[in-house]
């Protein structure tokens, strides 16, 4: 399957990099260019810009955000405008729940699906899996469940 990652810090470069090793592919971005390049040498397809990111994306796409809280909000905003309907964007950091709910509104409003996932695992889960709490519509999560069971 094929999955964008935006936050490439250890976790989400790692969960890149699980994802990899299970035969997916991802488009991978990160505001350092630094992981972006570490990645493309395992396999990754690097992005330069969250616009690359999703064109490189075959629709309806799934963009997996793993960065902190209070930045979701501003990514999300940032990838309004190059998004399609029927697009998934999962926020696998450690959002608040409500906030969470309102995104989940507003994106359905523009049929944009949104997916919590709360993610552990830290830096040891490329070896064990992620312990993955999954919220979202249905029909979106039954989609990713590829993406989960190589995550988990």
């Amino acid at each position: 399957m094929q999955i964008g990652m935006i936050g490439l810090g250890r976790m989400g470069a790692n969960m890149a990099q699980r994802l990899l090793l299970g035969g997916h592919q991802c488009v991978v971005f990160n505001r350092t260019p630094a992981p972006v390049r570490k990645l493309v040498k395992a396999g990754a397809v690097g992005a330069v810009a969250l616009a690359d990111l999703v064109k490189k994306l075959k629709p309806p796409r799934a963009i997996w955000m793993m960065i902190p809280g209070a930045f979701v909000d501003q990514l999300i905003a940032d990838l309004l405008p190059h998004l399609d309907p029927d697009d998934i964007l999962i926020d696998g950091g450690n959002s608040y729940y409500v906030d969470d709910i309102r995104r989940a509104k507003e994106l359905a409003a523009k049929n944009v699906h949104y997916i919590d996932c709360g993610t552990s695992g830290g830096v040891v889960g490329l070896e064990r899996g992620y312990c993955l709490m999954i919220g979202g519509p249905d029909e979106a999560v039954a989609r990713l469940d590829p993406v989960f069971k190589t995550l988990a």
